[in-house]
């Protein structure tokens, strides 16, 4: 390379040089802190439920594997039937789980004190069933068949909603006008202004039941159905907002 290329580059490179150092002082500028105000708000909407979810388990034990998974799956695939007999979608049914499990003794030690080994005296099997109810005046009903078909475990309910949407807007809305009026107090508590927001987050709550003194009931009463009290769901935001103070 010759001398006027190497003193060209060197050029460049101080040129380079001299522009990072003049921008540094800019960034740490653009980078120094300010006073602010942190508030956190909160947020909370209850709405009745338009869905459970249902957990449903047969369990069948036999002295053999095969005569027990025969017993489950002929249980099993008359609690199927039977809900989509009363409206459930495919879609709303999926197996959770499923297990084929040993059942064992273990026999007293000789005299001696001499352990026997353990020994398989059947099998278990059980399978589950996520049952997604879209309608719950039918759950009470859709309960009580079940077992009748050969459901023996299970019964867990979740109420949820289909599309919480509106309901966590409204709670997100809330969070916000909440965080507004603490940093507004706040602020003129400290004599100064509330300036613009330099940062917001916010974290969402999964619903969960809220009791209500007078709970309507899901279904109509009647002697072949389980009572049902379905409450409302509360969903809940937090937002987190940090404000600029103006002097």
């Amino acid at each position: 390379m010759t001398p006027a290329n190497h003193l060209c580059r060197a050029f460049s490179l101080v040129t380079v040089l001299a522009i990072i150092g003049l921008s540094l002082p800019t960034m740490a500028s653009d980078n120094e802190s300010f006073p602010r105000i942190h508030v956190t708000g909160e947020g909370r909407a209850e709405i009745a439920p338009d869905m459970a979810i249902l957990g449903l388990t047969v369990m069948r034990e036999a002295k053999t594997a095969r005569k027990a998974l025969d017993a489950n799956s002929d249980a099993m695939a008359k609690v199927l039937a039977e809900l989509q007999s009363v409206g459930i979608a495919e879609r709303d049914l999926q197996t959770s789980n499923f297990s084929i499990q040993p059942r064992y003794v273990y026999p007293n030690s000789t005299s001696s004190g001499e352990r026997k080994p353990r020994q398989i005296v059947g099998y278990t099997v059980r399978n589950s069933l996520t049952v997604r109810v879209r309608d719950l005046g039918k759950l009470g009903v859709i309960m009580d068949k079940s077992v009748v078909l050969g459901v023996n475990e299970g019964g867990n309910i979740q109420f949820t909603n289909d599309n919480p949407s509106a309901a966590i807007s409204q709670a997100r809305t809330q969070a916000v006008h909440e965080a507004l009026a603490k940093a507004n107090t706040l602020a003129k508590a400290a004599g100064v202004k509330v300036g613009r927001i330099v940062n917001i987050s916010e974290q969402n709550y999964p619903s969960h039941p809220m009791p209500i003194a007078r709970a309507e009931m899901s279904l109509a009463r009647s002697s072949d159905a389980v009572p049902v009290a379905t409450g409302e769901n509360s969903y809940q935001v937090n937002v987190n907002i940090s404000f600029a103070i103006d002097q």
